[in-house]
């Protein structure tokens, strides 16, 4: 143990092999300093000085130009000076630079590396002989007592000092960890100063993979890709037996192009409700709004005068240009999904109904109102040359991909860079608190319902392109359940406030592809339901474990 420690570098070492590159990098750094201070240090002071004049409202309108044009003249003067002894600076930073990378490896950080390892060896080893030590004495202990409660207090006692023992194992490997990664970071520390925090690419990624690295805990990643590991698994599976039992292989160009294409409506459907659900909601009455809206688009669009009746009226549009007729169905189809998420919107934020009932309730109105219009019957097929016009194959490449591209870009820009998306995470990780900040919760929760709805009608119009029409109030059944679990499996929680429009894309690929791996394989649809269950079971348990942990 004495010829370990040896080996292991103290804190009184290090210093001495750190020290080096403090005096050799540190004297650059008060050269550039010096040059700096009349250079960039006063260009930065000085356009803070301006931005500080611009923002003080006691000055007058002359005031503040008079201040602006003499902070100006002497930013000029700084700029001319910084751009005098860029060359000088740059010179100095490189020599900086070049002495780092020869010498900060081989003499600093791989000898602490290596003390680092030795380290953790000798807590190891201290760790076992406690441990050894600990069994021996409860086994001695326990041989000489005869009481039954003294026994178990004795095997209470043990079990608290063996986890004890485990927590300052924990803690020494946590500071060797840390140790080792202070070593490796202080290069980027130097460097920072030397440049003023600007990186190369190489650098940034060398330092973003580092700090990976470094925080990695392999409980969390389980718990955050656990999910998404298992499915892979299960398609790489796929992707085996397919071609044995099908005599096709599964992934091919064309079957990939399928999935994207049947995914892309229900692109839409995902990427509305997930605003629900960030707001701890969700919406039952996707799958009837799909059926109103292709239904509707169906009737506007029909090849022909309609078969089927609408409340015992026979609608006729062929007298409409087809383009007219495209674009009346696309607007019907917003309108009427809107508003019925407007409904169930303004019962949820007005009077704080749960959504789970005010969009059950629109999921019975919906498909009862349109049941009963239509009898229940399909109203053929729409004009052959309108799916050409909405969503043509360019080389074999299905366009209807773009327009879900499109609405991601859309709804990631809204979530990400507008007001209403920072309210809408505000809202729905505490309503309380977005309140007092002065966020109209009512109108956040509305805009989420409307646009839920917006995104559903452009859904159901460019499924009924995808599938020639042939609406009916039953289609669309069960399309709720796949856009929520999508959304659940893609990480956004249901506890509100956490989620990512990324997420909610790959959960609509992931449902997407195996409902298409599993039929393509021949499995039962009434078995795909099993495994869609199972998978949406697994992933709001990870998503409830999740949120536990972080209680």
């Amino acid at each position: 143990m004495a010829n370990e420690n040896k080996n292991i570098i103290t804190a009184e070492q290090e210093i001495k092999l750190r020290k080096p590159f403090e005096d050799y990098v540190g004297k650059i750094q008060k050269k550039i300093d010096g040059l700096r201070v009349e250079g960039t240090d006063k260009v930065i002071s000085l356009q803070n000085d301006i931005d500080a004049i611009k923002r003080d409202r006691v000055l007058t309108k002359g005031e503040k130009e008079t201040a602006i044009s003499e902070k100006r003249v002497q930013l000029e003067k700084a700029k001319g000076i910084e751009e005098k002894n860029k060359g000088e600076i740059e010179k100095l930073i490189s020599d900086a630079e070049s002495y780092l990378n020869q010498h900060f490896d081989k003499e600093y950080y791989q000898p602490i590396k290596a003390s680092c390892k030795r380290e953790k060896e000798a807590a190891k080893e201290r760790y076992n002989k406690k441990i050894a030590q600990l069994k021996q004495e409860h086994t001695t202990t326990s041989a000489s007592l005869s009481d039954s409660q003294e026994i178990k207090d004795e095997k209470y006692v043990y079990k608290n000092k063996l986890f004890d023992a485990k927590m300052k194992r924990d803690k020494d490997f946590q500071d060797i960890k840390d140790r080792k990664h202070a070593a490796y970071t202080y290069k980027y520390h130097m460097i920072d100063l030397l440049r003023m925090s600007k990186f190369t690419f190489m650098e940034s990624q060398a330092q973003k993979w580092e700090n990976y690295k470094y925080s990695f805990n392999r409980k969390t990643f389980l718990l955050q890709n656990g999910l998404y590991i298992a499915i892979i698994l299960i398609f790489v599976m796929l992707c085996i037996i397919t071609p044995i039992v099908k005599k096709q292989p599964l992934l091919t160009y064309s079957n990939v192009l399928n999935v994207f294409q049947q995914a892309s409506p229900r692109m839409f459907l995902a990427l509305g409700v997930a605003g629900l659900i960030l707001l701890t909601g969700t919406d039952l009455s996707i799958g009837r709004m799909v059926g109103m809206g292709i239904t509707t688009a169906t009737i506007i669009m029909h090849q022909g005068p309609n078969t089927g009746s609408v409340f015992g009226h026979i609608f006729d549009f062929t007298s409409m240009p087809v383009a007219a007729r495209v674009i009346l169905a696309l607007f019907m189809c917003v309108i009427m999904c809107t508003f019925f998420t407007t409904i169930a919107g303004f019962f949820t934020a007005k009077f704080k109904m749960h959504p789970f009932i005010s969009t059950m309730a629109n999921m019975l109105v919906i498909f009862g109102l349109m049941t009963y219009a239509t009898k229940g019957v399909s109203f053929g097929a729409i004009e052959s040359t309108i799916p050409n016009m909405i969503i043509p194959k360019i080389n074999g490449f299905p366009t209807i991909i773009l327009w879900a591209v499109v609405a991601i870009i859309i709804v990631w820009f809204i979530w990400n860079k507008t007001t209403f998306g920072k309210n809408l995470y505000a809202v729905g990780g505490n309503p309380e608190a977005a309140a007092v900040s002065g966020i109209s919760v009512f109108r956040v929760t509305v805009g989420a319902f409307i646009m839920a709805g917006i995104l559903y009608g452009f859904g159901s119009w460019l499924e009924c392109a995808r599938m020639f029409g042939s609406g009916s109030a039953a289609y669309g059944q069960g399309w709720e359940m796949d856009a929520i679990a999508a959304c659940v499996v893609g990480g956004v929680s249901f506890t509100g406030g956490i989620g990512k429009i990324s997420g909610v894309v790959v959960g609509v690929f992931i449902f997407t592809a195996l409902t298409y791996s599993l039929t393509i394989l021949g499995i039962d649809a009434n078995l795909q339901f099993v495994f869609s269950g199972i998978i949406i079971l697994v992933a709001v348990t990870l998503d409830c474990l999740k949120y536990v942990q972080k209680k």
